[in-house]
């Protein structure tokens, strides 16, 4: 009955535009007095400060800030041009390098709404005005973005690994593939839409136009490289790599003159906000699963579904219907934090590897702000193409064939997310 209060409260709280934070904190309090748990109500406050008082959690506003600092400093333009040089001049180029472009950001911001801001901008302006439509320019490149949160690293799969009481470094490995599948998946859509909207080409770069931006993508390759091979060589934690990451932004930015005074404290403004924003979600969604442990929740979840299915697969296909309406209406940051406590349980009652089930969760709400209404990533692209809200959806449709396919292969062959971590980490460990 708790549970259901909480739940129904904080669905009415979101429809009313309440902010995810708020809501969520205040459905926790008004359960706690429902329940009758007036004399618990000190767990609130001991359960927010206890729920960021970790420090993995120190990663996520070192990824951002390297993120941005990767933004402010220019380094966006020259990955772009990079990538420009190496496959512009094939059919529909542009719309190939736009999804190598979010794959090599990816690798560096760790979120979908850094890539489409920050590349966004650029990708829309060169494809108009190479002959590309302002809604397929802003859909691929809304499409693209996903990429971010998937392949390493990647600030929900840090999120993730805290709260699921995972390795990082297996969570991190676990992205590698299925990212690489989105990516070449979308490249493959591109190439069929080519032919059949006859994109443009682009003129063929020089050897020496060629060169000189390598020289200056390479820069910006070096960064997802670099916490990678600190991380799995056993150098440094996955926070130690997010202080390493934003410190090499911030020489990459002064050596290539990008970064200024107001440019780093812009950098650092938007790192404060967002961190703030993350964090407060995690303190009361940390509140409210206390509250869900104590009124056994998960233990009456786990009864109902074995009730309905003892097969795995079925469960599987279940918990993806689940998690894509739940996409759709929440932002999949907050829906992952509150909603682990009860999957985490679940998946292990169904022998489910806490590994896979993250790739699962984390593509899954991915796809999410792909689809409305919430679909955060189709409001910042409308803005940025400057169309609206309608073509953005109608645009981004076709693409969400290949993400769905890749999604369903996470998710009923654990395979493509656990071999990689498997393979270099071995069977041990969380």
């Amino acid at each position: 009955m708790v549970a259901l209060l909480l739940i129904g409260i904080f669905l009415v709280f979101i429809c009313l535009g309440i902010p995810i934070s708020m809501s969520i904190g205040s459905a926790t309090v008004v359960a706690f007095l429902a329940g009758r748990h007036t004399e618990f109500l000190y767990v609130i406050p001991q359960q927010m400060v206890d729920g960021v008082d970790n420090f993995a959690l120190l990663a996520v506003p070192f990824f951002i800030l390297a993120g941005n600092l990767m933004n402010v400093s220019g380094l966006t333009d020259k990955l772009f041009n990079f990538a420009t040089t190496l496959v512009g001049h094939c059919r529909g180029g542009l719309a190939q390098v736009n999804v190598l472009s979010s794959m090599v950001f990816a690798g560096i911001s760790g979120a979908a709404v850094a890539d489409a801001a920050g590349l966004g901008v650029i990708e829309i302006k060169a494809m108009t005005e190479r002959g590309y439509s302002r809604r397929f320019s802003a859909a691929i490149t809304a499409a693209s973005s996903i990429i971010g949160p998937i392949i390493p690293p990647s600030i929900p799969l840090v999120i993730y690994a805290y709260l699921a009481e995972t390795s990082v470094a297996r969570m991190f490995l676990a992205g590698v593939i299925p990212g690489i599948l989105i990516a070449i998946l979308l490249i493959a859509t591109n190439y069929i839409f080519s032919f059949r909207l006859h994109f443009p080409r682009t003129e063929r770069a020089s050897l020496r136009i060629m060169l000189r931006s390598a020289v200056d993508g390479i820069v910006g390759l070096m960064a997802p490289a670099v916490v990678l091979v600190g991380i799995l060589g056993g150098v440094v934690t996955a926070t130690e790599a997010g202080v390493l990451a934003s410190t090499y932004a911030v020489l990459v930015g002064i050596v290539y003159g990008g970064l200024n005074p107001k440019k780093l404290w812009s950098a650092l403004y938007d790192t404060v906000i967002m961190t703030s924003v993350i964090m407060f979600i995690i303190s009361f969604s940390t509140a409210m699963g206390w509250l869900f442990a104590f009124e056994q929740i998960p233990q009456m979840m786990a009864e109902i579904f074995l009730s309905l299915t003892t097969n795995k697969f079925v469960f599987l296909a279940l918990l993806l219907a689940f998690l894509l309406i739940i996409g759709c209406v929440l932002e999949g940051l907050p829906a992952m934090i509150i909603l682990l406590p009860l999957l985490l349980p679940l998946a292990d009652q169904y022998g489910i590897d806490r590994i896979q089930l993250g790739l699962v969760v984390v593509t899954a709400f991915s796809v999410g702000i792909l689809t409305p209404p919430m679909g955060i990533v189709l409001y910042i692209m409308a803005e940025v193409a400057q169309i609206s809200f309608e073509e953005i959806v109608l645009g981004v449709l076709p693409y969400l064939a290949p993400l769905f396919l890749v999604l369903c292969l996470i998710t009923f062959f654990p395979q493509v997310s656990i071999f990689l971590p498997t393979l270099l980490l071995g069977n041990g460990g969380p």
